[in-house]
């Protein structure tokens, strides 16, 4: 089965002409509701609305089959010919067929009758691929889903009589709302600026952009791999393009970024959104991998806002880098309510900043879990340990006189953030290693996302399954320093 904005991404093609050029017998159901996440964009969406505009294709098939079986056998060659001619003028299933499947509909999804009385019958009829054009409304049966389609992709709790989600009221604005204004304003100064997104204006806050600038915007439908080589050329061509992406589905885009964008310096900046673990989308949505895909390729920039105000800052550097790609990345919710600078200013490229000065211990935080270092801070107070609280803001390249600075007035460093092995923590370590620094006795951590995938939950809650909350922040640091949860000195 696949829906319909599905239909438009490369593997579906890829599969489609692969079991075509098979003829083995499969059968493959389009779920056609117009929607995915947001409405389907593109010419694969205008040509699925045609199939079934006007009087079902499917029945003018079936009635041209009879009419040519009942003719003299010497005639049914030549109208068979005829068929084929009018079948390549008429709108209905023709691309399916040239790729090698037979197809059948549309028909009505929710007429369990019909669609019944259909599969039953290509599955006793059958001999190659069937591509089944179904036809339903999301939500269909729900009031509240059917009103709000967009609405229930990934929910938290909801009533289920009203449909109303139950959420946490907050005076913050979310980071993808501060994202979306903080470009908008980028874009008002710089007319070169144009925003890309695969079929998520809504979910990336592009939706805004595009009501102040929409010939700059460009939504290309669920196709990452094109996002991103589109974003290249635009790059290549002197616009100064934000690709932007939630962090899990950049991830099908890898390849492009590498060959199409890293390997010819081009400037592209990619937005990530849904950065570290996001609650209701769940382990699929969950930015666990972008730090280590994307800081191992040379030449990048990535940078992580640990609060909204340092995002609208990171727009405006991304906007200021224009010799080389790179990356910032923000999760999926609201801010933590400081105040809004009015205009971002470019940060210093590789240049972290120092929170809190304290002793022994310093934690160097990459991302939004600067809040939990601060609040670990307080915990450790009560017991005699002030720790330092830096904030990297680049995972490269990286602020090493920074890096070096704590280690020389600290017994232990440890650092944090919100992905998994082989990202922040790792370049740290590598760096450290190379200056020979661990020859000389420091002690060092690194507090990254667990080697699993965490099961949907509030982010707080994955948070305190992946050991990433304040309590964890200071029983490491505790640990590290060999000093008992009582405040006392392990001998």
């Amino acid at each position: 089965m696949i829906g319909d904005g599905s239909m438009s991404a490369g593997m579906a093609y890829e599969a489609m002409n692969n079991a075509g050029h098979l003829k083995k017998r499969m059968f493959v159901i389009l779920n056609d509701n117009e929607m995915s996440i947001a409405p389907p964009v593109g010419a694969m969406s205008a040509y699925l609305s045609k199939l079934y505009a006007g009087e079902p294709f499917q029945d003018l098939k079936f009635a041209a089959k009879s009419a040519v079986s009942l003719l003299p056998t010497h005639f049914q060659d030549g109208m068979k010919r005829a068929k084929d001619m009018v079948k390549h003028m008429t709108v209905g299933g023709t691309l399916f067929e040239q790729l090698g499947f037979s197809y059948l509909g549309p028909i009505d999804g929710h007429d369990m009758d019909q669609l019944l009385s259909v599969l039953r019958t290509v599955k006793v009829r059958a001999t190659g691929p069937m591509l089944i054009h179904v036809i339903t409304k999301k939500g269909k049966g729900y009031a509240p889903a059917e009103a709000a389609s967009d609405k229930y992709h990934g929910v938290s709790k909801f009533d289920v009589i009203s449909g109303k989600q139950k959420k946490t009221p907050s005076n913050a604005p979310s980071y993808t709302s501060v994202f979306a204004q903080s470009l908008i304003k980028e874009a008002e100064k710089d007319t070169k600026i144009a925003a890309i997104t695969a079929a998520m204006p809504d979910g990336t806050g592009l939706n805004k952009f595009a009501e102040r600038f929409p010939q700059r915007t460009f939504d290309v439908g669920i196709a990452e791999q094109h996002a991103v080589t589109f974003s290249a050329g635009l790059a290549a061509g002197g616009i100064k393009p934000f690709c932007t992406l939630y962090s899990t589905f950049l991830q099908r885009g890898y390849d492009q970024v590498v060959h199409d964008v890293a390997i010819q310096r081009l400037p592209v900046r990619f937005a990530i959104d849904r950065a570290g673990l996001v609650g209701a989308d769940g382990a699929t949505h969950a930015g666990s991998f972008d730090i280590a895909y994307l800081a191992n390729l040379p030449g990048f920039v990535v940078m992580a806002a640990a609060d909204e105000a340092e995002l609208v800052h990171m727009v405006a550097t991304a906007v200021a880098i224009d010799d080389r790609p790179s990356a910032f990345r923000f999760p999926r919710g609201e801010g933590v309510g400081i105040d809004l600078p009015e205009h971002g200013k470019p940060l210093e490229i590789g240049k972290g900043r120092i929170i809190k000065k304290g002793s022994q211990v310093a934690l160097l935080s990459f991302g939004t879990r600067l809040q939990e270092c601060e609040k670990a801070a307080e915990l450790l107070a009560h017991k005699g340990v002030m720790p330092t609280i830096a904030d990297a803001r680049f995972a490269k390249p990286l602020d090493e006189d920074l890096i070096i600075d704590l280690v020389k007035n600290h017994e232990a460093l440890i650092t944090i953030e919100e992905g998994a092995v082989g990202g922040f923590g790792s370049h740290v370590m590598q760096f450290l290693s190379d200056q020979g620094v661990f020859d000389k006795g420091l002690k060092f951590r690194s507090m990254v996302l667990p080697d699993t995938f965490i099961d949907q939950n509030s982010p707080n809650a994955m948070y305190d399954v992946a050991g990433m909350n304040a309590p964890h922040i200071e029983a490491k640091v505790l640990d590290v320093l060999e000093i008992s949860r009582i405040g006392v000195a392990i001998a």
